[in-house]
């Protein structure tokens, strides 16, 4: 099935995800976690998997296995750069020894020029670490990110609108943007912290290891600290992803709704239940302020113990005759130095927490199954489109369609019509593959769809709906996405085709003209007729058109009927009928009533039947005057 627009969902079915079970993750993925982020529990969202952080950790490694030669160029850059900084402190002591020993101006000239070279060169190899180590982040991201889009675009539509369109919308921009920051600013700078603090410490004993042992007087505090702050950021900051999730999705459905919100004076309810959702965003925000600040409080403390234990242990060492103060000296700059990269580490840790959060739930994305093709795919012997007993529920005990058996001929363009809520939506869905039927089957050219597999249903049936979107780009690559490669006279007869070349080519740059966000603006009109044109483009055997006229209103609602009648010439055609004119003209009109089709026939059969489509017919003609 190839779907040229976004996706609606029938009214009964509240975006089909009330009552669904959630789909099994994949080996190594969760549910979402609990209000609380309480380990082990999960309740059942309907959220998209989350992975664990085996599988997470696994992933990673599975990434940037390709790239060992540029992860080890780039530590062993920051290895030799570090090193060669930890000069710094015992010249600076030697330059304490001199002055105190009355030492010649010569003799701390020379100190002083090897300074200016040791920071020149740890410059230069630090910028050179740095560099290497950030590619390999962005590498690695760049990879995840191709994988998850890759799983987001074939996931079974059916499972998107499950989970809700805000879950995957924060996953593929927040959840991506925050592990690209943390790639390009956190990385970096833990892998250089990491380094330095491990060669400081063996440069502090290398001067004496009773400074060693004073320094690590202070890494029992900072151990505690960074493990009570692990124990509670991790679920912390999972916690913060999914509530940011179901907000986005709650914002989405209020305003996407806007219009049926205030109609059905639901202003109130959609009120209450954005307040709910944004107090416990901002109260898992303030959680987190509050556990931020602890850790810097306990940070402090350590960096007081540790500096007051080096300083005593250098004048005891002074003193004592074991050790000169410019070696004493030296100790207290290590230990000082030592601020910057455990502080960073420690506090790099918050980024990489909230990274790691991120990292698992686009993880678990990437590691969804796409959907399997059959060994041996059958072959559609035409274009017929049949439907045996079928039937759909999006809450148990609560079908939308019961019992539906149709039969469209090839080439035939037969119309559903009913009242909203009938089940019209949802019978085109599952025939154009998007949902399973609870019962029954649906057959193309004799092939039921599962023997079909995904890919032969894309190529077969093609669905165009009501909410059309217009890719950021020129006109011409637009279409192109329904057939790649097209020609410009190909594109020209499709937009012909369906009236819209007119238009097209009277735009500002004709078809290169950038469409789509940050380009000229379509009409609605144009909008839908660009959607007729990509499925003339596709050219599927079967097109289903789920009130793909009835953002147009009115004006120009004659002229895209006209459009999709040419659209789908030649076609099965299954028409979801806005406007009963679509009706009229249809080869057949099927009428649905809570979930029944009830009356079938042509319009002139229905109309002289008098029963439900008469009724609908003469209440629709009636408030348009003369259409008869």
């Amino acid at each position: 099935m190839t779907t040229l627009t976004n996706e609606t969902s029938e009214t009964n079915g509240s975006n089909g995800s009330n009552g669904s079970k959630r789909a099994k993750g994949t080996k190594g993925t969760e549910g979402a976690p609990t209000a609380k982020g309480a380990p082990g529990k999960r309740r059942d969202t309907g959220l998209l998997p989350i992975a664990t952080p085996a599988r997470t950790r696994a992933a990673v490694r599975e990434l940037a296995r390709p790239h060992r030669l540029l992860a080890l160029g780039g530590f062993g850059t920051l290895i030799v750069a570090t090193a060669v900084g930890l000069l710094l402190q015992p010249l600076l002591g030697r330059i304490v020894d001199l002055a105190t020993g009355r030492g010649g101006a010569d003799a701390i000239t020379v100190v002083v020029a090897l300074l200016v070279a040791v920071a020149v060169v740890q410059g230069v190899l630090t910028g050179v670490g740095l560099s290497r180590i950030a590619r390999l982040g962005e590498t690695v991201l760049a990879g995840l990110r191709e994988r998850v889009v890759e799983r987001a675009l074939g996931l079974p539509l059916e499972r998107v609108e499950r989970a809700g369109s805000g879950d995957l919308t924060v996953r593929v921009t927040g959840d991506v943007s925050l592990v690209a920051n943390a790639v390009r600013s956190a990385l970096p700078e833990l892998a250089r912290s990491v380094v330095a603090i491990a060669l400081t410490l063996g440069a502090l004993a290398l001067l004496d290891w009773r400074f060693l042992l004073a320094a690590l007087l202070a890494v029992p505090v900072q151990a505690y600290t960074a493990r009570w702050y692990l124990r509670g950021a991790v679920p912390l900051y999972a916690e913060q992803r999914v509530v940011t999730g179901s907000l986005q999705q709650q914002l989405l459905a209020t305003i996407g709704g806007a219009t049926t919100v205030r109609a059905l004076r639901l202003e109130r309810a959609h009120s209450e239940r954005v307040t709910a959702r944004s107090g416990a965003a901002v109260d898992v925000t303030m959680r987190g302020v509050r556990l931020v600040l602890s850790f810097y409080c306990r940070l402090h403390v350590a960096e007081f113990i540790g500096l007051a234990a080096v300083i005593g242990a250098g004048y005891w060492l002074v003193r004592d005759g074991s050790a000169s103060l410019g070696t004493a000296t030296a100790a207290a700059l290590y230990f000082h130095s030592l601020f910057g990269p455990v502080n960073a580490a420690l506090v790099l840790l918050d980024d990489a927490q909230k990274a790691t959060a991120g990292l698992a739930r686009l993880v678990g994305v990437a590691d969804l199954p796409l959907p399997e093709e059959p060994e041996r795919p059958a072959v559609p012997r035409d274009a017929s489109v049949t439907v045996t007993g079928l039937g759909h529920s999006y809450q148990e005990g609560h079908p939308v369609l019961r019992d539906i058996d149709l039969t469209l001929r090839p080439g035939e363009r037969v119309a559903l019509v009913g009242a909203s809520g009938a089940g019209k939506t949802t019978l085109a869905k599952l025939v154009a593959g998007i949902h399973r039927p609870g019962t029954g089957t649906v057959r193309i050219g004799g092939a039921d769809l599962a023997d079909l597999g995904p890919a032969a249903v894309r190529r077969a049936v093609a669905l165009v709906t009501q909410e059309t979107h217009v890719f950021a780009g020129p006109l011409a690559e637009d279409l192109r996405l329904a057939r790649p490669g097209a020609s410009v006279a190909e594109l020209r007869e499709a937009l012909a085709r369906v009236d819209a070349l007119t238009w097209a080519e009277a735009l500002p740059d004709g078809l290169d003209t950038v469409v789509g966000d940050g380009g000229h603006r379509l009409t609605s009109s144009q909008t839908q007729s660009l959607a007729l044109a990509r499925l003339v483009l596709a050219d599927p055997p079967v097109a289903i058109l789920d009130e793909a006229t009835a953002e147009a209103g009115s004006t120009g609602a004659r002229a895209l009927e006209k459009a999709a009648a040419h659209a789908v010439d030649g076609r099965t055609a299954l028409i979801v009928a806005h406007r009963l004119t679509q009706a009229a003209t249809a080869d057949r009109v099927v009428v649905l009533d809570a979930g029944r089709i009830v009356e079938t026939g042509t319009h002139d059969e229905l109309r002289a039947a008098g029963g439900r489509y008469a009724s609908l017919w003469e209440a629709w003609a009636g408030t348009r005057g003369s259409v008869r």
